[in-house]
């Protein structure tokens, strides 16, 4: 039996997990509530902090996935670590109007995005200019802290 899917980050098509999504594209769709969508960490992560009512109607796409595919999601958004993202249920809209639909999600928990650098948002939508320009502030990042290694350099 397939289950819907709103994905709003990497998973989406054209982005760099999509190979873990593997599901039916149904459409564009938007939350019905306002969510954070940030970018976190040292990987800068978009995470849909689990705060409703603060941020932007996320914009992202709605896939109907098979358990196979969703054990795939699962695995990727390592659902074990606490802390880290779970999967819950989200109320959408199509992005240009409909009828709404109840379908999971992958939130990411409000207490991880607390303690992490949030590089950029809330954002209302995870578009392949903003994950093009994260991933070059993700390897400088990674290059200045092998340098540092390699070099023996404190880190201020």
């Amino acid at each position: 039996m397939e289950q819907r899917v709103f994905v709003y980050g990497t998973l989406k098509a054209g982005f760099r997990n999509q190979h873990w999504n593997g599901a039916r594209l149904l459409g564009r769709y938007r939350t019905v509530k306002r969510y954070p969508l940030l970018l976190l960490g040292p990987a800068c992560l978009p995470w849909l902090s689990e705060e409703p009512g603060r941020g932007e109607q996320v914009i992202g796409e709605l896939y109907a996935a098979d358990a196979a595919q969703l054990a795939r999601m699962d695995e990727l958004e390592e659902l074990d670590k606490p802390d880290w993202y779970r999967r819950g249920e989200i109320e959408l809209e199509p992005e240009a109007g409909g009828e709404r639909l109840m379908a999971l999600v992958y939130f990411g928990s409000p207490k991880r995005a607390a303690i992490e650098t949030v590089h950029a948002g809330p954002l209302l939508e995870y578009t392949l200019e903003i994950e093009q320009r994260f991933l070059r502030l993700r390897t400088v990042q990674q290059d200045a802290a092998a340098d540092a290694a390699r070099f023996s350099i404190p880190r201020y």
